[in-house]
């Protein structure tokens, strides 16, 4: 089968679907400009004075705070973004009434861009930072035009609402995105290695009928697929 019966297969998949869920990741962004993490070209493996992995850590956020922002302002906030076709084809559907949640690793805010409203955030969003002593909002725009380490006006130190290394995931957000795939017909899968827990690891949850994975690389799950796309995930939803 080649990729157009695939993406023909695809759209009556979604057609019959009464509760869709997508669960997406990098590559879901990477089409917006957003570098990947984890390919050749992705964060990791660039040249900084410490691997991504331990800037982005919660015990490094506390020791070497002016450091973590340096880097997080130049590598992490790309507010310039806009959502590509595969964030408005999603939208879209869930206008209809076909689409019943987006659980998204990323955290750049393009899924609610879009028009996305039920989104379950797993590692937080670089839109929302709060002060660690008084609670106080900051935008991404506030963390941007700051310099050093960015102060709440109390003088607390202001932390961006997003899962650092070492720090777990907020229960109220794995439970609403549980109980989104508990309830799916249809899952699609899109833009993810798998290879990141403990978000891969929701998953397990999927009884329903049909599992779809859209992604350039192989994962984890691809046998189990009921079926595997092996392309760009925004032009696959430009053809739906």
């Amino acid at each position: 089968m080649d990729n157009n019966e695939k993406i023909a297969l695809l759209s009556q998949y979604v057609k019959e679907s009464q509760a869709l869920v997508f669960f997406g990741g990098a590559g879901v962004s990477t089409e917006s400009g957003i570098q990947d993490f984890r390919s050749v070209d992705g964060l990791y493996n660039q040249k900084w004075a410490y691997p991504p992995e331990t800037i982005l850590s919660h015990t490094f956020f506390w020791a070497k705070t002016e450091e973590f922002y340096r880097f997080y302002r130049e590598k992490m906030l790309c507010l310039d973004a806009k959502p590509n076709p595969a964030h408005l084809k999603l939208a879209e559907l869930e206008a209809e009434g076909k689409l019943t949640g987006v659980v998204t690793q990323n955290i750049d805010g393009l899924h609610q861009a879009a028009g996305s409203k039920k989104v379950f955030e797993l590692h937080g969003s670089v839109l929302r930072n709060y002060c660690t002593e008084c609670h106080k909002f900051y935008t991404a725009e506030d963390i941007l035009s700051s310099g050093g380490i960015p102060k709440c006006e109390c003088g607390g130190v202001i932390k961006p609402d997003v899962v650092l290394y070492e720090e777990g995931l907020d229960d109220n957000v794995v439970d609403g995105a549980i109980r989104a795939i508990m309830q799916a017909d249809t899952m699609i899968i899109g833009g993810t290695s798998l290879n990141v827990y403990p978000a891969a690891g929701l998953l397990r949850y999927f009884s329903g009928k049909r599992l779809i994975i859209i992604n350039k690389s192989p994962t984890q799950m691809d046998s189990s697929a009921d079926l595997l796309i092996n392309d760009s995930i925004g032009k696959v939803f430009s053809a739906i």
